[in-house]
């Protein structure tokens, strides 16, 4: 049965007066995500799968060694150890923040890596010996020929995988960083009204992930009308 007067006992107006509090917390969430895809996914998978692709075993190995490793030990534990253990091993000292987007760019990396590995592999060989029988150099190879199809083809994991991302910097609250969660949380004990503060988070969380999943469709449904119109 629901107990329709706790409903009626809920409060959002505290919501609405902490909203912007709530909203920097969002932002710094937003921030790890889009650095997190950008340096992790898109610059440093790049180059791990390009390495997954190469010939040479000395390339190849640490490559799958890196992806490996960061794949199959959880993120709470990277960023923990990279937050206290790197500096009194090495002397270096980084913010909690700086100490996330580490982690983060690593795990991201490696799990983006085979999304991109597995993409240009599905665009098959055949499209390489095509574009090397009409002269073409491998740079304008990539360019014109082999990205545009492997994009097509990654595009759907990415998207899944930055909604992952976003999702996983609530994780790195951990590090006593600013963020939707933390900030919640905070709110919370001080207004006493818990369940007004984190549906509030939980709507906004939701509203970002919705936002990235429909512009990923958009972006898919403009990829395939390139396609069919040869571009």
């Amino acid at each position: 049965m629901i107990d329709y007067n706790f409903l009626r006992s809920l409060d959002f107006s505290v919501s609405w007066t902490y909203l912007p509090v709530l909203f920097g917390g969002l932002l710094t969430n937003i921030l790890l995500t889009v650095i997190g895809f950008l340096c992790g996914g898109v610059t440093v998978g790049t180059v791990l799968a390009l390495a997954n692709l190469s010939p040479r075993r000395l390339v190849r190995w640490p490559a799958l060694a890196f992806v490996e490793f960061w794949r199959s030990t959880p993120l709470l534990v990277q960023a923990i150890w990279i937050h206290f253990a790197v500096p009194g091993l090495t002397g270096v000292a980084t913010t909690p923040f700086q100490s996330a987007s580490i982690a983060l760019i690593f795990n991201v990396a490696a799990y983006c890596s085979e999304i991109i590995r597995g993409g240009i592999q599905g665009v098959g060989k055949g499209q390489f010996e095509a574009a090397h029988a009409l002269g073409m150099r491998a740079y304008a190879t990539w360019r014109k020929v082999i990205l545009p199809q492997a994009v097509r083809l990654m595009l759907p994991p990415l998207v899944g995988t930055i909604i992952s991302i976003f999702k996983a910097t609530a994780i790195l609250s951990i590090l006593a960083i600013d963020d939707l969660l933390k900030t919640a949380s905070r709110l919370s004990t001080f207004t006493f009204q818990p369940v007004e503060i984190y549906t509030t988070a939980a709507l906004l969380a939701f509203a970002v992930g919705a936002v990235i999943s429909v512009s990923g469709y958009y972006a898919e449904r403009a990829l395939k009308r390139g396609a069919s119109h040869g571009y």
